[in-house]
């Protein structure tokens, strides 16, 4: 049941701000805010109350949807969806938040929209049927368009719109096929996780479902070359929507390939790692270089996002218990810091009125009016950038010294890559916040302390854990052996753990 309130607010939330006559922008941010709300502490209630040595879902509620389609509102929560789940409320409410509460064009639409993409969101995240899992999928595909489309940038946000649509539909379309594929060959009577077992079906037809998948997850996360469509989108998407965009949608696709990909397909997972190990750490290297090409703050931190799922690949290749765990802290390590940066460098193009960093210069001085953004600005650079104590460094050290007995050349090419990011980050941090002031320099209005809230608690989250890491691996570690020992027949017997177990009854919230 709790499990189901993540999805079932938003909604409710969505149709009361949509609904509801004469609302004020100031009004709806609120009453949107309170829901998103309520999601966070349901979330945190549920991570209290979490077991993790229990591999199968908690909380889970089955009801029969569409039996002749086999069809079922199956949702859950285990070891790999709660973090992303906590992500996902925690990204949510922070890009309410850095939404303008006044002069905002259709404000109701707008908070509704926002709403309905985090319910899409959480639904993916908790679902333990195939088909359901589609449907939440496609679900938050048409409001992210729409806030793209209409509260974009003026310039492009209908090329960036279409584009996103194109592609995203795409890759729901691929996914869509694969499940289809695999189960009917399966000869599955529903699409219901706990029942399906796909390692009997020839590797040949293991390998042609999990390329579509790669295909329709390499799109979300995204994976070059499917990845075009990303800096577009996230450049011209407003602040709020690129900070949901890349801090839990994008993960979205890292969630779908750990779950569908490797925890489905093992064997033809195995098959394909060395190929999959190539194409992420030329993926990680590819990001970094073109962002040291940007002056565009936001474009910039897209393609140091490209660059750092390209760490996530290697960890899903090397197939051992350490990277794999490395790529599941990956996923919410990222999810923090992209969010961060993003909601950072909004603030500075609100203040401002621009991003290039070459037309801005100075930002730390407190004559400007910007030192605690910039602060905040340099520490999120520094935690993409791998400094120890902050959770970029933990996820990626976790990575680089599980991938490196299996693929040291990929392994020492993401260490570059990791290098490469301080670079381009520096050259940001130089430019915009430490640049000698102009001649007549013009001071910014001051960023009130009460909007600098959430990148407070987006900062406190990057360095709480990167010290105590294992406030978030604890979850997911069991899970994640169970992966590696699936796919690796190395590991020891005794790591092993059935990832597709039936449910059992979770335990009760206070």
């Amino acid at each position: 049941m709790f499990s189901s309130l993540t999805i079932v607010i938003p909604i409710l939330g969505a149709i009361a701000i949509a609904l509801w006559p004469n609302l004020s922008s100031q009004t709806a941010r609120r009453l949107a805010l309170t829901f998103a709300s309520a999601v966070a502490a349901i979330v945190l209630a549920m991570a209290t109350q979490f077991d993790p040595a229990a591999i199968a879902p908690q909380w889970s509620t089955a009801i029969d949807w569409l039996p002749k389609l086999g069809l079922t509102y199956s949702v859950g929560v285990d070891g790999l969806s709660l973090p992303v789940l906590g992500l996902s409320a925690l990204v949510l409410w922070v890009a309410l938040w850095a939404s303008p509460s006044q002069n905002l064009h259709r404000p109701r639409l707008y908070y509704a929209l926002l709403l309905l993409a985090g319910a899409g969101l959480n639904g993916a995240f908790l679902a333990q049927n195939l088909l359901l899992f589609i449907l939440f999928y496609e679900l938050e595909l048409i409001p992210f368009y729409l806030l793209i489309a209409i509260w974009g940038s003026p310039d492009r946000k209908g090329y960036a719109a279409t584009k996103f649509l194109i592609f995203t539909a795409l890759s729901g379309s691929f996914v869509l096929v694969s499940f289809l594929c695999a189960t009917w060959l399966s000869g599955a009577e529903n699409f219901d996780r706990a029942g399906l077992d796909f390692s009997h079906l020839p590797l040949t037809a293991q390998l042609i479902c999990l390329g579509l998948l790669l295909l329709g997850f390499g799109i979300k996360l995204p994976l070059i070359p499917l990845h075009s469509w990303q800096p577009d989108t996230y450049a011209e998407a407003s602040p709020p929507v690129s900070i949901l965009l890349s801090g839990a949608a994008a993960k979205l696709g890292a969630f779908g390939l750990i779950r569908y990909g490797l925890g489905a397909f093992p064997d033809a997972w195995a098959a394909i790692a060395p190929g999959l190990a190539l194409v992420g750490a030329l993926g990680a290297l590819y990001g970094s270089f073109n962002a040291l090409a940007q002056r565009d703050l936001k474009r910039t931190i897209a393609y140091s996002s490209i660059g750092h799922m390209g760490y996530f690949i290697v960890a899903l290749a090397a197939l051992t218990p350490l990277s794999l765990l490395g790529a599941s802290l990956q996923m919410v390590a990222h999810g923090l810091i992209a969010a961060l940066l993003f909601y950072l460098a909004g603030t500075i193009e609100s203040v401002t009125g621009s991003r290039d960093r070459d037309a801005l210069s100075g930002l730390m001085h407190p004559m400007r009016g910007l030192p605690a953004t910039s602060s905040l600005f340099v520490l999120a650079a520094m935690a993409s950038a791998g400094i120890p104590g902050l959770v970029g460094f933990t996820a990626e050290f976790a990575i680089i010294q599980g991938a490196f007995s299996v693929y040291p050349v990929m392994a020492s090419l993401c260490v570059v890559a990791s290098g490469l990011t301080a670079v381009y980050f520096a050259i940001a941090i130089n430019r915009t916040c430490f640049g000698k002031l102009d001649e007549t320099p013009v001071p910014y209005p001051t960023v009130p302390w009460l909007q600098q809230v959430p990148a407070l608690v987006l900062t406190v989250m990057i360095f709480a854990f990167g010290i105590w890491p294992a406030g978030l691996v604890r979850w997911s570690e069991p899970i994640t052996a169970g992966y590696a020992a699936a796919a690796a027949p190395t590991v020891p017997p005794e790591t092993a753990i059935a990832t597709l177990a039936p449910a059992t009854e979770a335990p009760t919230l206070p």
